[in-house]
């Protein structure tokens, strides 16, 4: 455990922005899992219009580094693969 104020503080902070971390993560997964979904249903309208507004979320989570920007291009690669791949 911390001892000193400052370690405190540091801990208080840490596990503040790891809870909001999370739920930004837990976001992105979500968004990710509505493509995913709407993929499987078939139906290439919802598959767009899930991944329309899947794209902004991503890219807003891998500005404010909460997964990698690599990562944040491979799932929006994979998910637009599918998506065209449905409507074709």
């Amino acid at each position: 455990m911390a001892n000193s104020p400052q370690a405190r503080k540091r801990a208080r902070q840490s596990e503040k922005r790891r809870s909001h971390n999370a739920s930004l993560r837990s976001l992105v997964r979500t968004n990710i899992k509505n493509v995913l979904a709407a993929v499987k249903t078939g139906d290439a309208e919802q598959a767009r219009e899930a991944y329309t507004k899947a794209v902004p979320v991503i890219d807003r989570m891998a500005d404010k580094g909460i997964i990698h920007k690599n990562k944040a291009a491979r799932h929006k690669s994979r998910l637009n693969a599918q998506v065209k791949a449905l409507a074709a």
